[in-house]
């Protein structure tokens, strides 16, 4: 079971120095971090994406921690957040650092964290393009 530093969602943007300080113990030698950003392109937008809008299920938090305590098969300290509401292209959305005494589970624990994410977390954006059409994306997508 991982320890957990940070879990939550937040409606201001995301700090990744405040999330490696947050891991930080003179016992672990591995720290990896992950910055999940919008992109100005999707494979189903027609045209340029110009921004995206995250919701969340009053659940989501409680999901997002437990997610963050049982990724890997390590004891690592995490720290993970994830935005909601109005984000432009290059803001990030998902912020992640576990730290560990080897390489090998802080990655494994920083990829389970982020694929979890993708397919657990109850978390909806609304994808906005240049033209304005909107697409909404759900969990898994």
């Amino acid at each position: 079971m991982n320890i957990v530093r940070i879990a939550r969602l937040e409606e201001t943007a995301l700090d990744l120095d405040a999330h490696l300080r947050a891991v930080e113990e003179p016992r672990y030698g591995a720290v990896t971090s992950f910055v999940g950003r919008v992109r100005d392109n999707d494979p189903d937008a027609a045209t340029a994406v110009i921004g995206l809008e995250y919701s969340a299920h009053p659940d989501a938090e409680a999901t997002l921690h437990r997610i963050a305590a049982e990724a890997g098969n390590a004891s690592a300290a995490v720290a993970v957040s994830h935005r909601v509401g109005s984000l432009a292209v290059g803001d990030a959305a998902v912020v992640i650092a576990v730290a560990s005494e080897h390489r090998a589970e802080a990655f494994d624990v920083c990829r389970a964290i982020i694929e979890t994410i993708k397919t657990d977390l109850p978390v909806w954006k609304r994808q906005l393009e240049e033209d304005g059409t909107t697409a909404w994306k759900g969990i898994g997508g």
